[in-house]
């Protein structure tokens, strides 16, 4: 496995000020810890709706990314739909 820093998109650049990198095909960030535990103590103090409202915010904005780079491999609708609903692979 490598990690290789690629540039970032359009939408990264004005959301978040952490370097993005690839792992085994997977864009990951790089975060200060106390970031990342600051975010896993929200998680566990958050309520079942809020992490689902969370996760289809992030969904939305993976799909805003993917849009903004071109739609690179583009989709067909019932792909796009899929992915949008959490069922893609």
């Amino acid at each position: 496995m490598s990690a290789e820093p690629i540039e970032p998109t359009p939408v990264e650049a004005t959301t978040e000020p952490y370097e993005v990198i690839h792992l085994g095909g997977e864009a990951a960030a790089v975060v200060p810890l106390r970031d990342l535990r600051r975010m896993k103590a929200l998680e566990r103090r958050a309520t079942a709706d809020d992490i689902e409202e969370a996760d289809a915010e992030a969904m939305y904005a993976e799909f805003q990314e993917w849009e903004a780079a071109g739609r690179p491999g583009a989709m067909s609708h019932e792909e796009v739909t899929r992915f949008l609903l959490g069922e893609a692979e």
